[in-house]
């Protein structure tokens, strides 16, 4: 069996956040995730956000960047999460279906505003 050299996907969460720190631990702890990048943005280097993402938007919803570069957030984030973890695959890819992934987001969107609640502020302050 060949091991990937390079991350397939970079996930970059909220550290900051309790609720999304217990979540990423899960998936942390999968098999396949050793083969991800996992990018703590509220405690992290700003520059490993690349050109295209602030620190604001990264705290403020799940971001996946793609092994092709293409940057999705919220529910299509989570479906290529999901799709990436060999576990969790097949919810994934029907997470990632149109009506279903539509449906996801407007879960997430009232999990975010949920989210404000327990989200304790960043221990360092990012630029952006």
């Amino acid at each position: 069996m060949t091991l990937p050299t390079a991350p397939r996907l970079t996930v970059y969460y909220d550290g900051g956040c309790a609720v999304c720190s217990r979540e990423i631990g899960l998936y942390q702890r999968m098999r396949g995730a050793e083969f991800l990048n996992w990018v703590d943005v509220a405690h992290g280097d700003p520059a490993a956000l690349g050109g295209d993402l602030t620190p604001a938007a990264a705290l403020a919803r799940l971001h996946v960047r793609k092994p092709d570069g293409k940057l999705v957030s919220g529910a299509r984030a989570f479906a290529a999460l999901w799709s990436a973890l060999p576990g969790t695959r097949v919810l994934g890819r029907v997470a990632g279906q149109p009506g279903i992934v539509h449906l996801l987001e407007v879960g997430y969107r009232v999990f975010l505003k949920l989210r404000r609640v327990w989200r304790s502020p960043p221990r360092c302050q990012l630029p952006g």
